[in-house]
């Protein structure tokens, strides 16, 4: 220290203590930061050493710079750069509330994308961006960024996985725990944009779990439409949950909007190179920027002779009063649906560019006096609120709420909490997708509802079960209610592909094709009666309910290899990897596809016969009647026909019968889901695309 002189402390952190100095030979102000090392783990004199190693590698006006580091008094000395101006924190809090102007904000961010593009170019993860780490000089025009004792220095453009930094200014894959890389920072830097536009954070709470909701849901204040549309543009596109979709530093600094601030900063490194990017947001014009989402443009598609445009999908319902297929209007005509989800009084899609919407009911489909009815009822779509930056993938539809699933695995519901459906820890109702807090550590693959209990399955094949448990539907080993969701023990090591809920039962599929089952096994819709092969149709041993998932025990289901499986009131069908169909359990309504005769108490599984020389992809069952796709896009019903089930004005059939799509050009099947007794199927013009159900 003979070559400094201490003026006074002006800072303590968790590693040590901050002071101002002076240097003796040219009388400069720097910064000393004494670390104390003795005391010390290896760990931490590893970080120490590692801002060090950080500081060396960078030299760049607009980073804190490094001069030396020495050792004293069993501590670790770093000397750097002092920035008069204090932090960027400080000033913005000084503020009072007064929003900066456009061109300020520019000037700033401008230094801090060619100081980030410099630690990036060194293979270097800051992984602590934050206002308070960014300094300014005295005159307040000038951004150093500093503090680089957490930074990584990558050996190659590989991800990290330590989760380090702020809470508020960390990504949704480092709260996911997942590996990440630059794209991480870009993040951190849109955080820091959005403040200098706000004067507050995009994203605070009052707990780190409530800070994380906050973040993996993506939702923050507005920003202020005193900024052109191309900041609040560029504020998004460093915002998007998706890294990959996120921009790279250098197409950050292509912006037309950062070219003119940036090539006015007065430094030494001469011009700077933008790098050409393909169709920048506020490149594109001012009419194009206006459609776009935070997802990207919507493209609509034209028939490649004729020119006009084609539709990309449409939905089909019927049942609920529609004695036929009516085609549902779609949010607009350029909306390309991918899943869709019918629950008693919910009706849900999906579509391929991530948002989630419902189909809400304007009318009513019978009449105030009994065997009178209205006029059909006519549905208008509305989008999910509170979706920002959330990509939706999967939905599911319970009695009176509903289950999505995002692109990164975590479960979002909302709606009634009666029966602790939500798997929130309590019976509340929610209004807006909310993230069930105790999946926040799996990655959620594929989520089914019941009438009032939901399953869900994840990466690592566990599967978690909440809501209502009376006859023993959640495969918990008892009945009781559960509003969180618990982990469901599997059998013999098997693991789950993929979870399918009934009004009081539940089946698993396993990755080896084969059934799990438990809940109510009336009628023996759950096979797990044992019946003797070619004896008595009487079984041997009836089951009325099963309280853990259970091998299923009825001949031939437990030799099938099953590909899809839906269960309606009392009965179930399932498709097998070859194409064929199964049914059983009660066939009072012709459910099960083959004539009902009085001796049909056996309830034993049968295949549909007269869809034999058909491949199945797919099959649902609403109450009291069966729907089944087939390869070449053909749709067939059978059961109960009252109120339109079946997509036709005639009876009851037991015998499959084809549902006619009058004036339709021919499409595939993307997607069918049935509940009670309403049907909704998603198509796409068969010239666009092959049938995912296959």
């Amino acid at each position: 220290m003979e070559k400094y002189e201490k003026i006074r402390v002006v800072g303590r952190g968790a590693y040590g203590t901050v002071h101002l100095t002076k240097r003796l030979h040219d009388k400069k102000l720097v910064i000393i930061k004494q670390i104390p090392v003795e005391q010390m783990t290896k760990e931490e004199r590893q970080a120490a050493l590692n801002e060090v190693k950080v500081l060396s590698m960078l030299d760049h006006p607009y980073i804190i710079q490094y001069y030396e580091n020495f050792l004293e008094d069993k501590a670790l000395m770093i000397v750097m750069e002092y920035a008069q101006g204090g932090t960027l924190f400080e000033y913005l809090q000084q503020r009072n509330g007064n929003l900066l102007d456009e061109e300020e904000i520019l000037q700033f961010f401008a230094q801090m994308v060619l100081a980030l593009r410099h630690v990036h170019s060194k293979q270097i993860l800051h992984r602590d961006l934050k206002t308070q780490n960014i300094l300014l000089d005295k005159k307040k025009q000038v951004v150093k960024i500093g503090d680089f004792g957490i930074s990584k220095v990558l050996s190659s453009k590989s991800k990290a996985y330590t989760v380090v930094g702020t809470p508020s200014y960390i990504s949704p894959e480092l709260c996911e725990g997942k590996p990440y890389n630059q794209k991480s920072d870009i993040w951190a830097l849109g955080c820091v944009l959005y403040e200098l536009t706000s004067l507050k954070r995009a994203f605070e709470a009052a707990n780190l779990p409530a800070l994380v909701l906050k973040i993996m849901r993506g939702t923050f204040a507005p920003i202020s439409e005193t900024y052109s549309e191309d900041l609040r543009s560029l504020i998004l596109s460093t915002l998007y949950h998706d890294p990959l979709k996120r921009p790279h530093i250098n197409q950050i600094m292509a912006q037309p909007l950062l070219i003119n601030p940036i090539m006015n900063l007065h430094t030494d490194m001469g011009r700077i190179p933008c790098t050409r990017v393909h169709r920048p947001l506020s490149s594109l014009p001012a009419t194009a920027r206006g459609r776009m989402s935070i997802r990207g443009s919507h493209v609509l598609a034209r028939d490649s002779l004729s020119g006009k445009p084609t539709t990309l999908s449409s939905v089909y319902c019927w049942g609920g009063g529609l004695n036929a297929p009516v085609k549902l209007p779609l949010p607009s005509s350029d909306t390309q649906v991918m899943q869709v989800a019918a629950g008693r009084t919910k009706k849900a899609a999906v579509t391929r560019n991530g948002r989630l919407f419902v189909w809400e009911s304007l009318g009513v489909g019978e009449g105030i006096l009994p065997g009178t009815s209205t006029e059909a009822p006519s549905f208008v779509p509305r989008y999910l609120e509170g979706q920002s930056a959330v990509v939706i993938q999967h939905v599911a539809c319970g009695d009176l709420f509903t289950a999505c699933l995002t692109d990164r695995g975590i479960l979002m519901t909302f709606g009634s909490g009666a029966n602790g459906c939500l798997g929130h820890g309590n019976f509340n109702e929610v209004s807006q997708a909310k993230i069930v807090e105790a999946l926040l550590g799996y990655e959620v693959v594929q989520v089914s509802c019941g009438a009032s209990h939901i399953l869900a399955v994840t990466n690592e094949h566990e599967v978690f079960a909440w809501g209502r448990g009376d006859n023993g539907r959640l495969g918990l080993g008892n009945q009781e209610t559960q509003c969180t969701p618990q982990p469901v023990p599997i059998p013999n090591n098997l693991s789950a592909r993929s979870v399918h809920c009934g009004v009081d039962c539940s089946v698993i599929l396993t990755s080896d094709n084969k059934l799990l089952c438990c809940g109510s096994n009336r009628y023996n819709k759950l096979g797990m009666d044992e019946v003797l092969v070619g004896g008595e149709p009487t079984p041997v041993h009836s089951v009325e309910e099963v309280l853990s998932f259970s091998p299923v025990m009825t001949l031939p289901l437990s030799s099938l290899a099953v590909k899809e499986v839906a269960m309606g009131t009392s009965h179930t069908a399932l498709v097998t990897v070859d194409g064929r169909c199964f049914t059983f359990g009660s066939n009072q309504f012709g459910q099960l596809g083959v004539q009902a005769t009085s001796d049909d108490d056996s309830c034993m599984p049968r295949c549909v016969d007269s869809l034999n020389d058909l491949l199945v992809c797919a099959v649902a069952c609403g109450d009291t009647f069966t729907v089944a796709v087939t390869r070449e896009g053909r749709v067939f019903s059978w059961g109960k026909a009252s109120r339109g089930r079946l997509g036709r004005r005639d009876g009851e059939t037991s015998c499959p019968h084809l549902v006619t799509f009058s004036g339709e050009d021919p499409f595939t099947v993307i997607s069918l889901s049935c509940s009670h007794g309403n049907t909704l199927l998603a198509t796409k013009p068969i010239s666009r695309a092959t049938s995912p159900l296959e």
